[in-house]
C-alpha cells in the first residue's frame, strides 16, 4: 500500500494531524526534489526522488517497493508526495493506473485548480481544465470557443508562451492570459497579459510552478469540434481524406471518451486527429508505411495536440501482428484495404466496435460490397461537388464518388484477443 499525500503550498507542516502522522510513520518517502526538500528532521530519513525520466524509471522503482518498505512485515510503508491534489494531473493518477486502486490511498490537499478558480472567481461550471503537463500546447485547440475560460496546467515556465503561440496562430491574439504562480505560497504571484503581448516580450520572466488562466475573446472566430476541419488545417501531399468525406467517416466511427482508433493507411493522419479531438481521452494508432508521410502524421498530431501513436509499417503487416497494437474500439481503413486486412480488423474489434472502409476504386468497391454481404452494416455512396473558378465564372467541379461501408461488430461474436497496451 502506498499513501499518496498531497502537500499544500505552505508545506508539510500545514498537513492535517492525521495525515502528518502517516508521513512521520512511513519508512520511505518518494517525491520530487522540491517536495523532499520541504521535509523536516522529524520526517523519515529515507527520501528517494522520482527517477528521471519518470516513465522509464517508474516500473523499476515500483518493483522494488516491497524492499523499500521493509517487506510485507516490515516496520513501515511508503509515502509518495504530490503537490495539492494527487489526482489532478498528479502522480496519484499514475500510481492508481499502474498498481490498481486497492494498492493506493490518497490524501488530497486543495488542488491548484481550486486555488486558481478562487483567484479568478471562476466557477467549475464556466471553466475548463486542460492539462499540458505531458501534452503539446495544441491540445487547447478543441476547447477554444468564443468567451471560453480555460485553466491550463502547465509543464514549465515555457508553457504560457507556447499557448500564446497557438492562440495567435488561431486568430486569438487578444486572448487574456493570467499566469498564477506558486498558488497558496507566501510568494504567490499574478501576471496579466495577452497572447500578443506575451509573444512580443520573450524575455519577461515567468514562474515555473503556475496555472495559466485563458480567456478567449467573445468575438473570436473558431472552427469548433465538429468533424470536417478545412483541408489546410493539415500538412499533406494530397494524400488526405478531404473535409466532407472525413466528416462522414468520423461520424460513422462515432468517437467515444477513452476509446482507441486504428487508422490504417493514415496518409496525413487527418482522421486520427479528428477522432482524438471529438472525445476526451480518445487515442489513435496511425499506421503508415511511407516514412515521410509517417513523420507528417506525427507533425499534424503535435500541431493539434492530440495523442496519436504513429506506426511505420505496411497495413497488412500491422494487422497481421495485431497483438502488438492496443486493442481497437474502431478501425478506419483509409489505404491498403484487402480482404485479409478487412477481416483482421473485424476480428480485432470488440462487441460494439466500429469498422469504416471508404472505396474510390472499383476493386475496393467490390471488396466492401462483399464485406457487407458477410458482416452486414451499411453501404453509402457519396458525391461531393465544389464550386471552383472556370474562367471568370464559378462552376461545379465533382470529386470522385466514394462508397463507404460502415459496420458495428455484434455482441454475440467474440473478439480476437489482443495484447493490452503497456502503461
Amino acid at each position: 500500500m502506498i499513501d499518496v499525500i498531497g502537500v499544500p503550498a505552505e508545506g508539510p507542516q500545514a498537513l492535517p494531524p492525521a495525515t502528518r502522522a502517516v508521513l512521520r510513520g512511513a519508512r520511505t518517502v518518494l517525491g520530487s526534489p522540491r517536495l523532499l526538500g520541504l521535509l523536516g528532521p522529524e520526517d523519515p530519513a529515507d527520501r528517494r526522488p522520482w527517477p528521471a525520466p519518470l516513465s522509464a524509471g517508474l516500473p523499476g522503482l515500483l518493483e522494488d517497493l516491497p524492499t523499500i518498505a521493509g517487506g510485507a512485515d516490515g516496520p513501515g510503508g511508503v509515502v509518495a508526495l504530490a503537490s495539492g491534489d494527487p489526482l489532478v494531473s498528479g502522480i496519484g493518477t499514475t500510481l492508481v493506473r499502474v498498481l490498481g486502486a486497492d494498492a493506493v490511498r490518497v490524501h488530497p490537499a486543495v488542488s491548484s485548480v481550486a486555488l486558481a478558480r478562487a483567484r479568478m472567481r471562476w466557477s467549475a461550471e464556466e471553466s475548463q481544465v486542460v492539462g499540458l503537463v505531458s501534452a503539446a500546447a495544441g491540445a487547447i485547440r478543441p476547447w477554444l470557443a468564443p468567451g471560453a475560460r480555460l485553466l491550463v496546467l502547465s509543464a514549465t515556465e515555457a508553457t504560457p508562451r507556447e499557448v500564446a503561440a497557438v492562440l495567435v496562430a488561431d486568430g486569438c491574439g487578444a486572448a487574456r492570459l493570467t499566469v498564477l504562480g506558486d498558488l497558496g505560497a507566501a510568494g504567490e504571484s499574478r501576471v496579466g497579459t495577452t497572447a500578443d503581448a506575451l509573444l512580443a516580450d520573450p524575455t519577461a520572466p515567468l514562474p515555473r510552478l503556475h496555472v495559466l488562466a485563458v480567456e478567449v475573446p467573445s468575438d473570436a472566430v473558431l472552427p469548433g469540434r465538429a468533424p470536417g476541419l478545412p483541408d489546410d488545417a493539415f500538412a499533406h501531399d494530397g494524400q488526405l481524406t478531404k473535409a466532407e468525406l472525413r466528416a462522414l467517416a468520423v461520424a460513422a466511427l462515432r468517437p467515444l471518451p477513452g476509446q482507441v482508433l486504428w487508422d490504417l493507411g493514415a496518409g496525413a493522419g487527418s482522421v486520427s486527429v479528428e477522432w482524438c479531438r471529438l472525445a476526451p481521452g480518445a487515442r489513435a494508432v496511425a499506421v503508415e508505411r511511407d516514412p515521410t508521410r509517417a513523420e507528417r502524421v506525427a507533425a499534424n498530431a503535435a500541431a493539434h495536440g492530440v495523442p496519436v501513436r504513429v506506426v511505420r509499417a505496411d497495413v497488412a503487416d500491422a494487422v497481421a501482428d495485431a497483438g502488438a497494437l492496443p486493442a481497437p474500439d474502431a478501425v478506419f481503413v483509409g489505404g491498403g484495404a484487402t480482404d485479409a486486412v478487412v477481416e483482421a480488423a473485424w476480428a480485432a474489434l470488440p462487441p460494439g466496435g466500429r469498422l469504416v472502409v471508404p472505396a474510390v476504386t472499383l476493386g475496393t468497391e467490390a471488396l466492401v460490397v462483399a464485406a457487407h454481404a458477410r458482416h452486414g452494416g451499411t453501404l453509402r455512396r457519396f458525391t461531393v461537388e465544389r464550386a471552383e473558378p472556370l474562367g471568370r465564372h464559378l462552376s461545379w467541379t465533382p470529386a470522385r464518388p466514394v462508397v463507404q461501408w460502415a459496420a458495428t461488430r455484434p455482441a454475440d461474436v467474440p473478439p480476437t484477443p489482443a495484447a493490452e497496451e503497456t502503461p
